[in-house]
Parts: C-alpha cells; structure tokens; sequence
C-alpha cells in the first residue's frame, strides 16, 4: 500500500493511541465528578492540555478540548450569534467548507459575509484582507495552509495588518484554520501568538480522529450551551482517551521536526520535477515551485507546504484517476475529504483554474513516513494510467 493522503488523514502512531487509552481507560470516571476517582480523571485531562500547550507553547488555559477542527472553527463563527447586534466578517474565497459553510449559516441570520479574493498564487494578502474590512467587520477568518493546494497564508502579517488598522479602535477578531499548518510548519511560523483563535485536529497528525484542540488568545461567548466543560466553551463530557492521546501525538510529531520538514521539502521537490516531466500533467498552481526549506512570508507565490501537491492530468478526470490508482493500492484524493461527494471545486474556480483542469485535478499528500520510492511507484503508475487515456 502507498498511502499519499495524508491531508485527509494521516497514518496514526499507533503505539501513542493504545498507550494513551490504556492510561485513560483505568481512569474510566467522569472527569467532572467530585469524588477522588473523578478527579483523578480531571488531573489527567488537565495534564494532557498542559502538554499540548507546551508543544505548542501557548498557556494551558487558552486550550480547548473539542470533537475536531470543523467544531473548533463553528464554535469561533458561532459565537458571533450571542452578540447583541450584527455585522460582517470576512473569510477568504479558498477556505475548508467548514469555515464557509458556517459563514453561509451566519448570513442566513443577518450577518454579511465578505470574500476576501486570493491571488491566482493561493494566497490572500494581507492588503486584500484589508481591502474587504468594513466598519462593522467584527471577524476576519483566514486559513493558515489550504488543505487542497498547500499555499501558505502569511498570517503573522495579516495579523499585523488588522492590529495597525485597528490601532485605537474595537480590535477585530482573528481567527485561523490550522489543521494543514500544526504538525506540518516549524512552531515559529505558525503565528500562534500573533492570532486570536486557531483550530486544530488530531487525525491529521497521527492522532485519533474525533478530538482536536480550540485556541483562544481570549475567551468568547459560546453559541453552545449545555454544561461548564471546557470553562463553558465546550459543553459535553470530556474525551480523555483522545485528550491524551492527542498530546502524546502532538509531542511525536514534533520530535525531530525540522529533519522531518527538510526531508519533505526533499520529496516535495522530487515529486514536482517528477511531475513536470509529464506532458499531460498542469501543476496547480501554475506559480509554484519547490517549497523552501521555510515558509517565506515575504513572497507568498513561493511559499507553499512541502506536504501538499494538486495536479491535474490531461483527458483522466480525477474520479477515473483516484480509482485507477486506488486499484493499483495506491491512495490519493479528489480535493478536500469533507468534500469528497461534491463535484464543485471552490478552491480550484476561486484560482481560475478552468473547468477542464479542476474535473481532473488529485490531491498528492505525502507524511513524515513517505518514501522516495513510494513516490516514484506513483509517477510510474500515473503514467501507465495516462497511456491509456491519451
């Protein structure tokens, strides 16, 4: 089996996950209750978020347990709802569904949404984010790597941006989709400190699916109620195997991550040479090239994630292609897996990828256990598979 779907979920490390639901089934009690057992849970949750933020080197208490990243960024949206009066808020037009989908939700309760555009590079600057603002924007959501072409969003300067526009006036809340950033960019680039909510999820880094983390620099109103969990952000008992287990994961991914994050700039750069090569093949973007060995805020048409590569092949639409290659036990996707039974391509029209190019364009993820070879039995099998089409 080659597995080269990594954006939509990565290969678990299994030996964290059973040992985290080991330690967090013999403390099987309540994490609310009041008894000693209850509260043995209790000091085991707390331990696992006090892991996490020192990965992620963040306070313990602007960490939130949630189900997953989809939940942590509706809660954020959501929370405009409890405000007394309405306004707008601005995504970009190449955001995960479960940023513009919620936004759909808000607009349908009195709230204009606006649509930051983003170059045909994939990135949204910061001048286009401030170009979108209006006067009563109260929130401004950008993802920090798109989960379908991997540009890198130059958040620390969108942030910056918003701070000196909003110098004297009502601050407008940041938030940031990071499920394709943590775990795949170095710690300092994430730009943690300089936002003022992230979202995060455990499967895309190894972890089990079903828990993922909130970050908020601040807490907010939570459109959800129900219970005091999570300091009446989250309502809802605790997952204390996946809090664990998503800490030991977290600490995993990050051990040795600059060798990891060179070696798949390494791959990354043998794949889009690889792919070149071929006649029929159109790299999405057209603008990229090999990522860097950083991300490079200062020039976002060249700063892509090196574990992300879209790509679309001449006459073998994407459904053909990820079947073919599924029948050879090689696993790539069609786009983003939340919206996997869509044929629309939001991200790839926003891009003004012509209609013919996004019918047939695969994502190629790859891990910090990809292989050169797995890569090259790839190139050979598209190959193969293109012979038979042209």
């Amino acid at each position: 089996m080659i597995y080269l779907d990594w954006a939509a979920s990565a290969i678990p490390y299994t030996d964290e996950i059973e040992a985290a639901y080991r330690e967090a089934t013999a403390v099987f009690a309540n994490p609310s209750a009041q008894h000693r057992f209850g509260k043995e849970a209790r000091e085991m949750l707390e331990k696992a978020r006090s892991r996490c933020a020192a990965v992620l080197g963040v306070p313990a208490e602007t960490l939130y347990f949630t189900s997953g990243a989809s939940e942590s960024n509706s809660l954020v949206l959501l929370s405009l709802l409890t405000r007394p009066v309405t306004g707008s808020l601005v995504i970009s037009n190449i955001e995960h569904p479960s940023v513009r989908e919620q936004a759909a939700v808000l607009e349908h309760c009195g709230w204009t949404v606006l649509t930051a555009p983003s170059g045909k590079n994939g990135c949204v600057t910061p001048d286009a984010v401030l170009q979108t603002l209006r006067e009563d924007t109260m929130l401004v959501a950008i993802m920090g790597v798109n989960n379908e072409i991997g540009s890198i969003q130059p958040v620390k300067s969108i942030a910056q941006a918003l701070k000196t526009h909003t110098a004297g006036k009502r601050p407008i809340h940041f938030h940031v989709d990071m499920v394709q950033s943590i775990g795949k960019l170095p710690i300092a680039e994430l730009g943690l400190a300089d936002v003022h909510s992230a979202s995060m999820s455990a499967h895309k880094i190894g972890g089990p699916r079903g828990i993922g983390l909130l970050y908020l620099k601040q807490p907010v109103s939570s459109g959800i109620r129900g219970g005091s969990q999570e300091r009446n952000i989250r309502p809802g008992t605790e997952n204390l195997a996946g809090a664990c287990a998503l800490a030991r994961c977290l600490e995993k991914t990050y051990t040795d991550f600059q060798q990891k994050f060179e070696r798949a700039g390494e791959l990354s750069r043998f794949l889009l040479e690889a792919l070149s090569q071929i006649p029929e093949c159109s790299i999405i973007p057209a603008a990229r090239v090999p990522a860097p060995s950083v991300p490079n805020e200062t020039n976002c048409a060249y700063a892509f994630s090196p574990w992300i590569i879209q790509v679309g092949f001449a006459n073998v639409p994407a459904e053909i292609m990820t079947r073919c290659l599924s029948d050879r036990e090689i696993f790539v996707s069609a786009g983003s897996a939340c919206s996997s039974k869509k044929k629309v391509r939001p991200i790839l029209a926003a891009l003004s990828v012509s209609p013919e190019i996004a019918q047939n364009a695969i994502r190629i993820s790859i891990g910090h256990s990809t292989e050169k070879s797995d890569l090259e039995q790839f190139i050979s099998a598209v190959k193969e598979i293109i012979k038979d089409f042209n």
